[in-house]
């Protein structure tokens, strides 16, 4: 893997776990529950997608 393939792989692993913890304070603010679990839901995909770009390095 080249010097910026893996810059963008740190920019995205960034990203998501920007994304992640924005959705969870959302969630935890959120009084709707079916909004509630929705953001809880998008939480958990971001995760995931760290997850699996982490995988990546």
């Amino acid at each position: 893997m080249s010097p910026k393939e893996l810059m963008y792989i740190e920019d995205a692993l960034g990203h998501e776990t920007f994304l992640q913890t924005q959705c969870q304070q959302a969630a935890q603010a959120l009084q709707n529950p079916e909004l509630k679990q929705y953001v809880s839901q998008l939480a958990q995909q971001h995760q995931q997608l760290f997850q699996k770009l982490y995988q990546l390095v």
